[in-house]
């Protein structure tokens, strides 16, 4: 057997982790970044033209001089050449097991990312709604170390890019502090530190995220310092598990996807693994959940506390009251309403992507009533209960 076709059996491992390329999918996914040439090389592998390979390898780490995958297989053939590969890998250092080990999980993720891009008559399930001010959302794949961006287009997510990124070491579904954990949930980015507040471990900046929310103070889940930030310099990309719980990506995609957030803004969905919708089952969600927003604004202008009161949890609680007492006190300011006007404007609407069935919504009320007006933005969580949705949580946003 020839050298070339040894080499493509030690990379077979890698190789049977991962789907056919799909006919459907768009070019426009990771049409940047290393993807692209490092597919075209593992066909080549596969092909048994190792020569165009390690010429394609050769280009790869001319274009990513510090892209320490590339440089492991470009060690990987220049070894074949000479005698039969077991492992993949064995171009590498003998004493860094565990490195080859990590670079192999990154070949991985990318190639599956790239092979098995999502079509484009589809979306993920958790951008049920954007307000017009927010211009982009970003979504996170943990198992497949991906971040996608999303633009707002009229209230309708569209595709702008996606990236590979590192996650927490123990994986997803952070509930402590140093449990070694990524979030899952929907966040937004709170603020922005550059590179020069910063040591070179974080590369080109962060942008912390509001993790704990209230739902996962809720469900008694600590910790802080969730960001979204860089790789040191001399460090191309990290492997897919290898921070304690930021998403990591690569300088230049951090400073690409920097252009694109708004601080206090940008909503960012954490998720396992992203549930896709098409485009008429997201837009019937959609829907539905909108229409029980407005049900609740028309009970509440009812003025019928029972028809208003259905619409909240039994695990509700505001100001330190629970639901009946919370009731109690609406039936005392109702008593002296005469009538009630209540608008919602600019509605977002983010789906959990975890275990937890929860909506964010936030809007802008306007309230006016027969003794009272105010104008808020307001936040509630709403969550299925009983087969209906039902508000558990809402505050001032």
């Amino acid at each position: 057997m020839k050298p070339a076709r040894l080499l493509a059996g030690a990379l077979a491992a890698t190789l049977l982790c991962l789907p056919a390329a799909r006919a459907d999918a768009p070019a426009r996914y990771t049409d940047s970044g290393p993807e692209p040439l490092l597919a075209r090389i593992f066909e080549q592998i596969e092909e048994n033209r190792w020569e165009t390979a390690l010429q394609q390898t050769e280009a790869l780490v001319k274009a990513y001089p510090n892209f320490r995958l590339g440089h492991l297989i470009k060690g990987d053939l220049l070894l074949a050449r000479t005698r039969p590969l077991k492992t993949f890998g064995e171009g590498g250092a003998k004493d860094a097991l565990a490195q080859v080990a990590d670079l192999r999980e990154e070949a991985i993720a990318r190639l599956r990312a790239y092979r098995d891009r999502p079509s484009d008559k589809t979306l993920p399930r958790y951008l049920l709604q954007l307000r017009p001010d927010q211009k982009n959302a970003v979504v996170v794949d943990t198992q497949k170390a991906r971040l996608y961006l999303y633009q707002n287009d009229n209230g309708t997510p569209r595709f702008v890019a996606d990236y590979y990124i590192s996650h927490g070491k123990l994986g997803a579904e952070k509930f402590k502090e140093g449990d070694k954990k990524t979030p899952v949930g929907v966040y937004h980015v709170t603020s922005t530190i550059p590179r020069q507040k910063l040591t070179d471990f974080y590369g080109s900046g962060a942008f912390p995220i509001n993790y704990p929310n209230e739902w996962d103070k809720k469900m008694g889940r600590n910790g802080h310092g969730i960001w979204l930030h860089g790789t040191p310099s001399d460090t191309f990309s990290r492997p897919p598990k290898a921070s304690d719980g930021c998403v990591v990506l690569a300088n230049a995609d951090l400073d690409a996807l920097a252009k694109n957030l708004q601080i206090g803004t940008t909503p960012v969905i954490i998720s396992n693994s992203i549930e896709w919708l098409s485009l008429d089952d997201w837009q019937a969600e959609r829907q539905a959940l909108l229409a029980m927003i407005d049900e609740w604004r028309r009970d509440w202008e009812s003025l019928d506390l029972d028809r208003y009161a259905r619409h909240y949890a039994r695990g509700f609680a505001s100001d330190g009251k629970n639901l009946d007492a919370w009731i109690a006190q609406k039936k005392k300011v109702n008593a002296g309403k005469q009538w009630v006007k209540v608008k919602t404007e600019n509605i977002s609407m983010f789906r959990n992507p975890g275990k937890d069935e929860y909506v964010v919504v936030t809007f802008e009320q306007d309230y006016q009533s027969s003794n009272l007006s105010n104008r808020m933005q307001k936040r509630q969580y709403w969550i299925k209960e009983g087969g209906r949705w039902k508000i558990v949580h809402e505050d001032a946003a």
